[in-house]
């Protein structure tokens, strides 16, 4: 996308956003959004677009690090709960719960038996949420792996980045399919009818950014909400099914 017509379309996107937040705030409205994907996929800049005009009063990134002893000896949702969102307010989460599906897995930081667990649980858990209506969304970003590559030598040189750089980013590329792997049966087992799964794909991270706000706007009503400018690009985001899969949305 060009940078020159990306800038126009999220301009008039986060105008959007700002209504829709009033709308929340007014509405006593609760909205948790869930950011998953591979490194280097662009969970942090998709999550500053959507944030970077909105009250920091009552929107705000959840990004949890290590486990302390204390959590890892608790319900595995517990060190979650406390951050998810109350009346008024979006939550994102920048990585969330399934960390356990995900690099848990692939880099053995959980036995077999807490992933086995982790999966049989968290529907529940999921569907507790929306049946205390929250408005949940769950964003998988998707990359290729040749671009993944190019995004994970670029933050070697630019000193901008270095905060970005760690062990398990070293072994992203040669863990690729067993990755992949992982996010394959995530999908196939915790994409719910009250919590599916969005694939977004982000080689084109600013196509993928408008498609992301687009969709996400698309899904909710609110005063005055322009229609006409959330048409998102199928190829960029969808639903994840079989047949989606099938037809090579989610990069191989």
């Amino acid at each position: 996308m060009k940078k020159k017509l990306y800038k126009k379309e999220l301009y008039r996107l986060q105008v959007e956003l700002v209504k829709f937040q009033k709308y929340v705030i007014e509405e006593n409205v609760a909205v948790c959004i869930v950011l998953e994907g591979r490194d280097t996929a662009g969970k942090d800049g998709t999550i500053k677009r959507f944030i970077e005009h909105l009250s920091p009063r009552e929107a705000r990134t959840v990004a949890l690090g290590i486990p302390s002893d204390k959590e890892k000896n608790s319900w595995y949702f517990q060190r979650y709960v406390p951050h998810l969102p109350s009346g008024g307010e979006i939550v994102f989460f920048n990585r969330s719960w399934y960390n356990r599906a995900g690099v848990e897995k692939v880099m053995g930081f959980c036995t077999k038996k807490q992933y086995e667990a982790f999966m049989e649980e968290v529907g529940s858990f999921e569907e507790m949420l929306t049946h205390s209506n929250i408005r949940f969304f769950k964003y998988y970003l998707d990359i290729s792996q040749k671009e993944q590559k190019k995004r994970l030598e670029a933050r070697k040189t630019d000193p901008l980045k270095q905060w970005k750089l760690s062990p398990i980013d070293a072994k992203a590329q040669k863990m690729w399919n067993a990755y992949s792997k992982t996010r394959d049966e995530m999908f196939n087992k915790t994409s719910f009818v009250y919590a599916p799964w969005y694939v977004v794909h982000t080689d084109d991270k600013k196509e993928a950014r408008i498609n992301i706000i687009k969709h996400f706007l698309s899904l909710n009503d609110y005063p005055d909400k322009d229609k006409a400018l959330l048409a998102y690009d199928h190829d960029v985001i969808c639903k994840f099914d079989p047949v989606c899969y099938e037809k090579g949305m989610i990069a191989p």
